[in-house]
Formats: C-alpha cells, sequence, structure tokens
C-alpha cells in the first residue's frame, strides 16, 4: 500500500471529543515521513489546533456541505480520517471518493450499554480507539498525553489577585448540563474543606454560580468564572497545582499539562465514551454506583428521579483527600 502524502482528519465536535483527536494528529505527522496533516472542524473548536504544530492547515466547515465538498476536493487529498462518523462524514466520504479510514463508533453497543445500564464496550480510552481507525497506516500509539498550545504568554498576575498567585486548586465548575454539575452547595463544602487557595473556572453561563461559591466559601475562593478568555482559562488550569472538575472540555484539556485531577462524573460515566484521564501521573475518578446512573451520554437538563443522587450522595472526602496528598500548598 503506497502511504498518504497528504491527509484530511475530520471531527466536527465537541471540545472534549476533538481534544482527543490530538493524538492521532501527531502520530500521523511524526510518524508518516513527509506527510502534510490538514484538520476539519466547526468554527466554533478552530481554537484546539490553532498553533498546533502537526497540523499543516485548518479547515473550517463552511455554511454548506456543498462548499465544504468544494474546498476538499480542490486541496487534492488522497486520504480521509473519518474521527466523527456521521452522516455528514459518509456524504463527505461518498462525494469525494477519497480513500479513507473511519473510527468505529461502536454506537449500537454505547445505546444498549446506557438503556441495560451494562458495560458492553471495552475499557478503552476514545484515544485508542480513534487511533485504531488508522492502525492500517501503520499508526501506533506513542503513549504521549493529549496536545493543547496556548496562544499567548499570559501572567498570573494579570488574572489573578495577588492571595491566588503563589499557587491555588483549579476548580472547573462550569459544564454543558446541569446533570453534569455538582450543586453548589456540595462545591461550598468541598472549598471550605480544602482550606487552600481554590480559582473558580467555567463561562459565563456559571458566572453567577461562581458569586455564589466564592460568596458562601470564603477569601481563600476566587471566581474567574466568565471573568477570563478560553486560552486563559487553559492557562490557569496549567499553572494549577491540581484540578476538580466535571465531564466538560476545559477539565479534558487539563490533561495536556499533567496536573493532578480530580475527575467528578454524575450522570454520565466515563466508561461509555471512553473519556476517563488519558496519560497523566495522576489521577481520580469520583462517582457513585446507583441503580439508574448513567441516565444520558452526554448530560440532561434534569435529573429525570428528581433526587439527583449521582451527583448529591458523591463524597466529598475522597475528593479533598487526593487534593491534599497530591498537592501541598
Amino acid at each position: 500500500m503506497q502511504l498518504p502524502k497528504k491527509i484530511l482528519v475530520i471531527r466536527f465536535s465537541s471540545m472534549g471529543d476533538i481534544i482527543y483527536t490530538t493524538p492521532v494528529v501527531r502520530c500521523l505527522k511524526q510518524q508518516l515521513p513527509g506527510v502534510e496533516v490538514h484538520f476539519l472542524t466547526k468554527p466554533a473548536f478552530r481554537y484546539i489546533y490553532e498553533g498546533n504544530p502537526y497540523v499543516d492547515k485548518l479547515l473550517l466547515l463552511k455554511d454548506t456541505l456543498d462548499a465544504t465538498i468544494k474546498e476538499i476536493k480542490n486541496e487534492g487529498y488522497d486520504c480521509l480520517v473519518d474521527l466523527h462518523s456521521n452522516l455528514r462524514t459518509a456524504i463527505i466520504k461518498f462525494r469525494t471518493g477519497i480513500r479513507s479510514y473511519t473510527y468505529d463508533k461502536q454506537t449500537i453497543k454505547k445505546w444498549l450499554s446506557l438503556k441495560l445500564r451494562k458495560q458492553l464496550l471495552p475499557p478503552v480510552h476514545l484515544v485508542d480507539r480513534y487511533l485504531k481507525a488508522v492502525a492500517p497506516l501503520g499508526i501506533k500509539n506513542d503513549n504521549k498525553p493529549i496536545d493543547y498550545f496556548l496562544k499567548h504568554n499570559y501572567s498570573l498576575t494579570d488574572l489573578l489577585p495577588a492571595t491566588h498567585q503563589d499557587g491555588y486548586i483549579g476548580f472547573i465548575i462550569g459544564a454543558a448540563h446541569f446533570t453534569k454539575r455538582m450543586p453548589n452547595e456540595k462545591i461550598v463544602s468541598i472549598c471550605r474543606q480544602l482550606n487552600k487557595p481554590v480559582v473558580l473556572l467555567g463561562g459565563k453561563d456559571v458566572k453567577d454560580n461562581g458569586v455564589f461559591v466564592a460568596e458562601q466559601a470564603g477569601d481563600l475562593v476566587y471566581n474567574a468564572c466568565g471573568m477570563t478568555s478560553l486560552d486563559e482559562s487553559v492557562f490557569l488550569v496549567s499553572k494549577a497545582k491540581a484540578i476538580i472538575g466535571f465531564d466538560t472540555g476545559l477539565t479534558h484539556i487539563a490533561e495536556a499539562f499533567n496536573v493532578p485531577i480530580a475527575s467528578i462524573w454524575g450522570s454520565t460515566i466515563p466508561e461509555l465514551l471512553g473519556v476517563q484521564p488519558y496519560k497523566i501521573d495522576h489521577s481520580l475518578v469520583a462517582g457513585v454506583s446507583i441503580s439508574c446512573r448513567p441516565c444520558s451520554k452526554y448530560g440532561l437538563a434534569a435529573c429525570p428521579k428528581g433526587h439527583f443522587k449521582c451527583m448529591r450522595e458523591i463524597d466529598e472526602r475522597q475528593i479533598v483527600d487526593f487534593v491534599g496528598e497530591r498537592q501541598a500548598i
């Protein structure tokens, strides 16, 4: 088989899923001599690959699929790597006729695992599932972490108060869906037990949550939610002594910096999607075993049972102890 010289890797969303494609892109670039690697994603996620030295060109999904397909044809790729595997990518592969390698989503097994609440999928990380798609090209896992390249040189003095510049724990309190987030009262309780400087991280959607937590938890907690850009938030993650976070993109991005991570899971479970912390030295996956969990692959707007035990019953002490054992500030 003739090895490709110009490859397009495709993954449209979401933040967490795209960040886990970075080892594939790195391995392609480093293991195929002289290969040119391009990446196609949605405009909203361009920041994940901007500045990535293993990508020669970043393509963004256009307003129409026809326009995107036209651009792909004009580029003259001799290979497509489909790491999304949905109807849109199927149409792209069919209409371009380019040789392709596709990630096996195992959709039926995932659906059955969710409905039966049984783990029918092997405990294989998403990175390794992605890499399996390019194994026919001779690509092997280099066993290195995911990649994220900061866009600018930031300073803690510009982003944090003096009380938090000498060391802090990052607590990522945002997530796309309610059932992925811990109730504010439990976040407050954990922050009080830590008794160390804590920086709350998240978007504008959880700014008010951050205000509540900071007011209730005391002066050791600083609310940065909605106050920093995403790239600045990643910088703060990279400088933290440890990270506490939910099932959300920023928590996954933290893995690029080998920071100890306490990963907290509510209605979702990492085994279903294969997104447990990857290639970091110290991590904790916190969750409770109850009959109704998982109730969703991606999270819900409310607990279907109304009790929200999957978050309310998580052992706070194990999180506090993990952070305390890993990093003394």
